[in-house]
């Protein structure tokens, strides 16, 4: 009997465990699940990687939530309250930004300490387990913890007595109750202490931690759950993309948010608390707050949009032509809305001061050679660029082997011209660079030809180039990809 007791406990455990996983697998990709632990920390050894390695790579790696706060791309803009602060702090000492999304906060801290990520920046609150696995920066922001629930039915005619009747007012009403919340989150730790200061238990339900925060809100919002608890800031940005949800209830005293680094890094750590104490007493600095926390009709645009990462899967309105015709080159479709957006943000008028034109900035020169003027489609526009491009490649391939090098010459030639990168080529054979490689290579001597010194010397046939303009332009495009590439499929 004892055994058949155990049999059938065993087997309901295992049927609510596939419900609610079943449940929740639209929320992340199979991919995903299958990279991401959901277990407790991981406790290795951090690895030793401090601010004047950052530096010498040259760029700094976060890794954050694509989230309406955090990190989102709109519009092929990438986006979010963290990004715009880790943009600010990464130009102030002298790298590049690189953003890795990781839909498990609870794994965000084992890649922290194996170096695949040098700061975790999205909304993290500062919790006694977490201090066990990382440092914490001056904390940049205050928050309290509330609780999510769903307002009844009805509720938009009920008047504010009746719908109070209806919901959790004090935390004593959460006796009893099934709350969802990850069980490395500042969450459930509040809601174990809470159960001893009301006096009665709650029923606690850890959920993987691939579910966020912003996901639970949804599922409150849809019915699939009753309770969930967040950051008030988040809770109430989310309540207005979600009217039928209630964030009145508080939970907590203030908590501290703030970035963590590993324990071993303690002049990034330094760096970043400066650059904090300096940055908060700038008016751009509660500009940006308000630009995510305050301005919630413009959020709400934004989290609803298709051409935002949140919400849909969409970058342009030129997605599905770029998704067409990028196959002719054999390239990302991404990488095309990339240069895109670089060259014209999607604007159909766009002109530049030197007379390009159109979504890919065709000087009427190239444009006449493939047959577009302004006057042409956007699909015509695409079409003359994707064979411009596919000229390139031609040149290139003999030239350039490898294919992801081989698309930055490609890109470069875009907007430089052929010939300069041809001369910035030679400069790097006579200089004993590598003429393969773009990156530290090649494109360090494009920039030498805005020198006299250069231009005029004879392995320079095509004279003069402000080389900091396909320098940038390269750079800029591969990180434009790489955000697409982070958040949209």
């Amino acid at each position: 009997m004892k055994t058949e007791k155990h049999i059938l406990k065993f087997v309901f455990l295992t049927v609510v465990l596939f419900f609610f996983t079943t449940a929740c697998q639209h929320d992340v990709s199979v991919q995903e699940r299958a990279l991401i632990k959901t277990t407790d920390f991981i406790r290795k050894e951090p690895i030793r990687f401090d601010l004047d390695a950052i530096k010498k790579r040259g760029k700094l790696i976060a890794l954050t939530l694509n989230s309406s706060t955090s990190y989102f791309v709109y519009r092929g803009q990438p986006m979010g309250y963290e990004y715009e602060l880790l943009k600010r702090f990464t130009n102030s000492i002298g790298v590049d930004l690189e953003i890795k999304i990781i839909p498990d906060v609870n794994a965000m801290f084992d890649l922290l300490n194996k170096g695949e990520g040098d700061v975790i920046a999205c909304n993290l609150a500062i919790t006694k387990n977490r201090l066990e696995h990382a440092d914490f920066s001056d904390p940049y922001n205050f928050t309290r913890q509330v609780l999510v629930q769903r307002m009844p039915e009805g509720w938009e005619t009920m008047n504010n007595k009746d719908i109070a009747k209806e919901l959790i007012v004090t935390p004593i009403d959460l006796i009893g109750k099934k709350v969802y919340v990850n069980k490395s989150s500042s969450f459930f730790s509040r809601l174990e202490n809470l159960q001893g200061e009301i006096g009665g238990d709650i029923d606690i339900v850890s959920v993987p931690g691939y579910i966020d925060t912003e996901k639970l809100i949804k599922k409150v919002s849809t019915g699939e759950l009753d309770y969930t608890v967040a950051d008030d800031n988040i809770a109430k940005l989310n309540a207005t993309y979600y009217p039928n949800i209630d964030v009145s209830v508080q939970l907590s005293f203030p908590q501290q948010i703030a970035w963590a680094t590993r324990k071993n890094s303690p002049n990034l750590l330094h760096a970043i608390n400066e650059w904090f104490d300096s940055d908060r007493k700038k008016s751009v600095y509660a500009y940006i707050y308000n630009k995510y926390f305050k301005s919630s009709k413009e959020q709400w645009a934004k989290f609803n949009s298709e051409y935002s990462s949140l919400k849909g899967n969409r970058i342009s309105d030129y997605d599905e032509l770029l998704k067409e015709y990028s196959k002719l080159i054999g390239w990302d479709w991404r990488l095309l809305a990339a240069q895109m957006y670089q060259e014209s943000k999607f604007k159909e008028d766009a002109r530049s001061w030197a007379g390009a034109f159109g979504l890919m900035q065709f000087m009427p020169a190239t444009a006449a050679m493939y047959g577009i003027d302004t006057s042409s489609t956007p699909e015509q526009h695409i079409r003359a660029a994707i064979l411009y491009i596919s000229w390139l490649n031609d040149f290139w391939q003999e030239r350039v082997f490898d294919p992801d090098e081989r698309m930055k010459f490609i890109l470069a030639s875009y907007n430089a011209g052929l010939g300069h990168v041809i001369d910035a080529m030679n400069i790097a054979l006579n200089l004993g660079y590598d003429p393969q490689v773009w990156e530290n290579n090649v494109a360090e001597c494009i920039l030498l030809k805005s020198s006299s010194e250069y231009y005029t010397s004879a392995m320079v046939k095509y004279g003069y180039c402000r080389g900091e303009e396909p320098y940038g332009y390269v750079q800029k495009i591969i990180e434009q990809y790489e955000h697409y590439k982070q958040v949209i499929s």
